[in-house]
């Protein structure tokens, strides 16, 4: 999914194809091993809580990424595209949002930059994150499928 994301924030020619391919990719893997990893991790007593837990976790990460630092850095890009574009023209900015059509639009891979760069970064750490928890439980693993020795 990082390698995805970096896609998307580069913006060559065809990257959108293979982004798109890839971060669905690791999100369909994601959601394959999520009921195994629970019940593996935590045991099976409250397995319905704690997989209906993490269910959550994907609209509210969406909710922060997409809802609140995707769409702010969006409007900050298009401003300054406004700003830039005012300068030519001689309007103020107020003035020009004014006698626009609708809300202020950006164009070009500029807009998504920053925020596909966040999520790559996001993507590393989580992988980092899982990396740590196979180094944790790999022991625990390790003795209780040992081969019994008589």
């Amino acid at each position: 999914m990082a390698a995805g994301h970096f896609l998307f924030a580069m913006a060559w020619p065809g990257t959108m194809y293979l982004g798109t391919f890839l971060v669905g990719l690791g999100y369909g893997a994601h959601w394959a091993i999520v009921p195994a990893a629970v019940s593996e991790l935590f045991g099976i007593k409250h397995f319905g809580a704690m997989y209906n837990f993490l269910t959550v976790a994907n609209p509210i990460g969406s909710l922060i990424f997409s809802g609140v630092i995707a769409s702010n850095l969006y409007d900050y890009e298009a401003g300054k595209q406004a700003h830039h574009q005012s300068s030519w023209s001689g309007q103020s900015v107020e003035n020009m949002s004014l006698l626009a059509d609708g809300p202020l639009k950006c164009e070009g891979p500029v807009c998504f930059f920053v925020s596909s760069l966040i999520m790559s970064a996001f993507c590393i750490v989580g992988a980092g994150l899982s990396l740590i928890v196979v180094h944790r439980t790999k022991q625990v693993y390790a003795n209780l499928y040992r081969a019994v020795r008589t």
